[in-house]
């Protein structure tokens, strides 16, 4: 994204001043705001480069921009009118001082859960990656990916991605600390303390008594002071870093407040850790674990005695908790899947959602392609992009699936599809798909999953599913289509005709080449209608009965967001140039045709509302974009039958789409008029 783009969104948002901090997630800017009632919406979504916006509870904004997000970051910083504003990361402590939804607890709790794995989401992706490449080699069968004796270079790559998940709770407990406003290197030193090889060592110990419980766990203890300690291995944990830092944080902005600036530096740090690592060894620690292993073997036995159900329930509610945020969870639990059970059940079927999400987008992509829909192509693609191959949905998710609620009923159909397929396949198989390591579920990490063949079968399903509901019904409502088509044609025109969205008039291309001096002293040649104090009638294309356009049946053509002009019923099924001109636009449907007139009148000729979904059928078009054509020529023949019979109204919008250049566009026929008759007045503007 360009610099012109990054100040883009600044401005949108209210300017430097609105803006209270900024941080970001994997795929998205995110703003705390001092008024968000303030942002153009409609501005932000068009810039280059975003995907979507999303507004929040507690003036807080999310634009989506996707995989280039820490760029976009960057450059917003960098902006010469932010140098005065600090948006670093450390600046997010504010958005805690700001008003907050309606329940601020919960908004709270999941942005600490969120900002607790948000930074380290590259790393965890860094390392599925890894382990993809070792399951793509295991199963060509260069190496065991489970062997527990490895040559050197493999017993290093090991090492590459374990460095990740055995230090987890470090990297949490960093994060958790800072977002509690708490020294972060404090909580991972207090996290460490409890990985040490010398904590680790006190299993070994001659008093330590160790038993084996009822699903085959050894469970250690040692006397400690004369008090019991429960020792365990806290690599790949993650409640129990979220549960110190909410402890460690009042210890340590109580510490604060009693003691001295001047020994703070050497004392809170000091205290924090005397008090919150013997409370952590002693009873956090094994409180986080009881708490990850129960929600675990809650889940486990749910896969366990109705695995169907469980294929389909977690895919069906993943769309519903990723946009709130309480996903998180679900992803610690499989991480504690991953350390206590050494592989995880709860990926496999969240891979149904994640592909039915993108076979969504993908739905959304052919139809844009289709349309010619410049501004969703490029939202689409970088969506399906990062989900493919990253496996992140939110690109999708805020950029496209949040803002037509039509998509929802579609995804979940892929969702449902998905899931059962996995379900069906662990009752045949007698066992669901399970995961060797934490990943993001792209076609680059199907390598990790087992049995392969069936998760493989069941997201191909889930994402031509969704993929094909979206294509066949559409993701849009018939005034959302109308809206878009409208916008596209008015595009196109304006392209075609060389000249800005905004109607501004550019210099020809004689003009824009010649010498300063000759445009200095030769006068711009205007067009006959735009001649100040000229009228300029345009006939009507075609024969029918004229309404206002206000009384079109499509709120996108009556509202002139398209162009100024009148409607008309046609009683026949020809349309024909209503003057000497050039065709500019045509559609492979036949629904429509742009023309610029020699007048310099634009005109977009709209046959029929919505009858773009009949493809073509009932329609004939006898010129192509670039033909020279004279009053009268023949431009489509239609059969108004095939337009009627399929639900749809034949009322045909004829606009001036570069009306912005002219004074006016009036009706000037009433009741019935016949091709070639007066239908439009068109009056220059004034000097």
């Amino acid at each position: 994204m360009s610099k012109e783009s990054a100040s883009a969104i600044v401005e949108a948002l209210g300017g430097p001043s609105n803006i209270v901090s900024l941080t970001h997630c994997a795929t998205r800017l995110r703003f705390q705001l001092g008024d968000a009632s303030t942002v153009d919406q409609g501005a932000v979504e068009s810039i280059d480069g975003v995907m979507g916006a999303v507004a929040q509870s507690g003036e807080r904004y999310q634009v989506i921009i996707g995989g280039g997000v820490a760029t976009v970051f960057n450059e917003i910083n960098t902006l010469p009118q932010m140098q005065g504003t600090s948006v670093e990361d450390v600046k997010a402590q504010s958005r805690e001082k700001g008003p907050r939804g309606k329940h601020a607890w919960l908004d709270s709790f999941f942005e600490y859960l969120s900002d607790s794995f948000r930074p380290i989401l590259g790393v965890l992706l860094g390392a599925s990656l890894i382990i993809a490449f070792a399951a793509v080699m295991d199963a060509f069968g260069v190496q065991d990916f489970r062997a527990e004796t490895k040559p050197a270079f493999w017993t290093f790559l090991d090492a590459a991605w374990r460095s990740v998940f055995y230090f987890l709770p470090i990297m949490v407990a960093y994060n958790a600390a800072k977002k509690l406003n708490v020294d972060g290197w404090l909580g991972g030193a207090i996290m460490a303390a409890l990985m040490t090889p010398n904590f680790m060592s006190m299993s070994d110990l001659p008093e330590t008594t160790c038993t084996v419980n009822d699903f085959g766990a050894e469970l250690c203890q040692v006397q400690v002071l004369g008090l019991p300690m429960q020792l365990q291995d806290y690599g790949g944990q993650v409640f129990v870093p979220l549960i110190m830092a909410a402890v460690l944080a009042p210890i340590y902005h109580g510490l604060r407040k009693i003691i001295s600036e001047n020994v703070q530096l050497v004392f809170v740090p000091f205290l924090s850790m005397v008090i919150v690592i013997p409370l952590t060894a002693f009873i956090l620690g094994p409180i986080g674990i009881w708490i990850g292993n129960g929600i675990g073997n809650g889940l486990g036995w749910l896969n366990d005695t109705a695995p169907i159900v469980f294929a389909i329930l977690i895919p069906m509610l993943y769309p519903f908790l990723v946009p709130l945020g309480l996903h998180w969870p679900l992803n610690a639990i499989m991480l504690v899947n991953l350390n206590t059970l050494g592989y995880d059940f709860i990926q496999g079927p969240m891979g149904a959602w994640n592909f039915a999400c993108f076979g969504a987008t993908a739905g959304v992509m052919i139809i844009a392609f289709r349309e010619r829909d410049k501004v969703m192509k490029q939202t689409s693609i970088g969506a399906l992009v990062a989900g493919l191959f990253g496996g992140v949905s939110e690109p999708s998710l805020y950029g496209i699936h949040l803002r037509f609620a039509r998509i929802y009923p579609r995804l979940l159909i892929g969702c449902f599809v998905g899931g059962v397929v996995q379900g069906v396949g662990a009752m045949i198989s007698g066992g669901g798909v399970e995961a060797s390591a934490f990943a993001f579920t792209s076609l680059l990490t199907i390598p990790i999953f087992s049995p392969i063949s069936l998760y493989a079968i069941s997201i191909a399903a889930a994402f031509f599913t969704s993929m094909l509901a979206v294509v066949s019904t559409d993701y849009r409502t018939p005034e959302q289509k109308a809206d878009n088509l409208a916008r596209i044609a008015a595009e196109e025109a304006a392209e075609a005709a060389g000249q800005p969205e905004d109607g501004a008039v550019p210099a020809s291309a004689s003009e824009s080449t010649a010498p300063a001096a000759a445009t200095a002293t030769k006068p711009k040649t205007l067009k006959p209608a735009m001649v100040p104090g000229t009228k300029t009638l345009v006939a009507s294309p075609l024969d029918g009965n004229v309404m206002p356009l206000e009384d079109v049946p499509d709120a996108g053509f009556a509202s002139g967001a398209v162009g100024k002009g009148a409607g008309v019923d046609p009683t026949s099924g020809r349309v024909i140039a209503p003057d000497d001109g050039t065709v500019i636009l045509t559609f492979p449907t036949g629904h429509a045709v742009g023309l610029r007139l020699d007048s310099g009148v634009e005109l977009l000729i709209h046959i029929g509302i919505d009858t773009v979904n009949l493809k073509g059928e009932g329609f004939e078009v006898h010129v192509k974009r670039g033909d020279e054509v004279k009053r009268g020529d023949l431009l489509v023949t239609f059969d108004r039958a095939v337009i009627t019979n399929a639900g749809y109204s034949a009322i045909t919008p004829v606009l001036v789409t570069n009306h912005k250049k002219f004074g006016a566009v009036e009706c000037a026929a009433e009741g019935a008029v016949s091709g070639g008759d007066d239908l439009l007045t068109v009056v220059a503007k004034d000097e």
